[in-house]
């Protein structure tokens, strides 16, 4: 009987443990490359909460990359291709930190509204100091990635938007 009491009490402490937060995303892309966004709870838990929850869920497969700014920026995460789309997820309130804006953050996409991201993102092909505290950075993408990134095709909206063909979480 104790035995037993034990074996329960165990399992029910591994139920209510903490699950390990996952460290990054990958989106492969219909360029045939892909890249890592190094995910930085420890700054926006919310946002990287919600943004992994869509990847896991299939949110972002087939998703295009509808505005692509050179020397600025790459947005995607509407599902409507259109920039005016999200999920059906509540908005995330803001969490604006001293994260820098330089090349490879990934900050959330939002209207006017600090607290209306959802769903899009984007990541920064150059410095975008400007942006500092003024909207959430919550992932990096390195350099070695940035190779990728910086191939896709420019445009509001590209003339043949590149995807993202599969999100993962790890």
């Amino acid at each position: 009987m104790i035995k037993k009491l034990g074996l329960a009490a165990l399992a029910l402490a591994s139920l209510a443990a903490p699950a390990l937060a996952a460290e990054k995303m990958t989106v492969e892309t219909s360029d045939g490359c892909s890249f890592d966004i190094a995910l930085r709870s420890d700054i926006a838990p919310k946002h990287v909460a919600q943004y992994t929850k869509l990847a896991k869920a299939g949110f972002y497969d087939g998703v295009v990359f509808h505005r692509v700014i050179d020397g600025f920026m790459a947005q995607t995460g509407d599902p409507t291709g259109t920039g005016m789309g999200g999920s059906n997820e509540p908005d995330i309130p803001a969490e604006f930190s001293s994260a820098h804006f330089g090349r490879g953050a990934v900050g959330a996409a939002r209207t006017q509204d600090p607290n209306s991201a959802n769903s899009q993102f984007f990541i920064m092909f150059a410095d975008g100091g400007f942006l500092d505290g003024e909207y959430t950075v919550w992932g990096q993408v390195d350099e070695a990635g940035m190779a990728c990134v910086d191939k896709i095709e420019r445009g509001e909206p590209p003339a043949k938007p590149d995807q993202m063909m599969k999100v993962t979480v790890q």
